[in-house]
């Protein structure tokens, strides 16, 4: 049994969370995860309004007894969704575990923290977790440019930061991006983690409601089948790369550059739900990060979070054996 600040702290078994994924997040896979031994967040704004998240937040609590938390993720859009109204619902219904992302989660944070919540932040630099770190959240997620969804723009890798984390913060943090096994766990675990954070992984289990086709097509890509779409646009998405994706790509890259609305109908998100109701990968822009190279099959969230717990316990026994005492002269 691994036994970390993030297992204390949230009263879990294993030290894995299920980050916030948009059309993923909904309550069979979250109660899942918990149910597992891991931490399992529902995605707020996957629910169209505050009304729906609390049902949802309900079913959870109907099929786990375990702990959970809510994702509320502030995004750069025209008309912002009603994030307090999320945030109001959700503690109303008890919860008292958040993960929130985004610009400017000051409010929310403090809103969070005042009712008594856990809130974990997550953060692509580390100059953005010590600014959370300040806000008073107790875990941070560190996500490494690995992951899916959006890495930030330093193009910074796990490895680093994640060293970097640990020399420079005084609260725990957990690795996100690239991680899919007990091998990964037990390395950030060596890093200085208290746990991991994993999105691509969750999304091909059997309790994950996105269509056959799409965990299977995870199955069968590699790291290669990722690909980079608003660089230029200074808001950089690593997505799964198909024929949507690859032709925002070409557009961004004309004489003269691109903008949001030259590509606002392929990148739609109602389009990238679809993908996961009708299995059509084609269809629209979703998510994918680096690990799906490491996914090669389709398991229950219980035999892939039991799975991955012996297999870091074994990695980690067998480290020892590469100390030996120093000879006495």
């Amino acid at each position: 049994m691994l036994k970390t600040a993030l297992t204390q702290l949230f009263d879990i078994r294993v030290p894995v969370v299920q980050g916030g994924m948009q059309w993923v997040g909904y309550p069979k896979l979250v109660a899942a995860v918990s149910n597992a031994g891991g931490l399992g967040i529902i995605t707020a704004l996957s629910q169209p309004n505050p009304t729906a998240l609390r049902q949802a937040i309900r079913e959870t609590r109907a099929l786990t007894d375990k702990p959970f938390g809510v994702n509320i993720t502030l995004l750069p859009t025209i008309n912002p969704p009603d994030y307090e109204g999320f945030a109001r619902a959700a503690i109303e219904e008890g919860v008292k575990i958040f993960e929130t992302a985004g610009n400017n989660p000051g409010p929310l944070i403090k809103f969070f923290k005042s009712q008594g919540c856990l809130v974990i932040h997550k953060c692509t630099t580390i100059r953005h977790a010590k600014s959370a770190e300040k806000l008073g959240v107790d875990v941070l997620s560190i996500d490494g440019f690995e992951c899916a969804g959006h890495p930030g723009e330093d193009d910074i890798g796990g490895l680093v930061l994640l060293a970097r984390a640990a020399k420079e913060l005084k609260i725990p943090y957990i690795a996100s991006g690239g991680f899919a096994d007990g091998r990964g766990l037990a390395a950030a675990l060596a890093l200085g983690a208290a746990g991991i954070n994993m999105g691509t992984r969750f999304m091909c289990t059997v309790e994950s409601s996105i269509h056959e086709n799409i965990k299977h097509k995870i199955v069968q890509s590699t790291e290669h089948d990722t690909i980079h779409i608003f660089r230029t646009l200074h808001n950089t998405a690593r997505v799964f790369k198909n024929k949507v994706s690859t032709e925002v790509v070409a557009i961004e890259k004309r004489p003269g550059g691109a903008k949001f609305e030259d590509v606002r109908d392929l990148v739609s998100g109602q389009r990238g739900r679809v993908v996961y109701e009708n299995g059509d990968p084609d269809h629209g822009i979703w998510s994918a990060g680096l690990t799906i190279g490491l996914i090669n099959d389709i398991p229950t969230c219980q035999e892939l979070l039991e799975r991955m717990e012996h297999e870091a316990e074994e990695i980690i026994g067998n480290m020892s054996s590469l100390v030996t005492p120093k000879a006495k002269l």
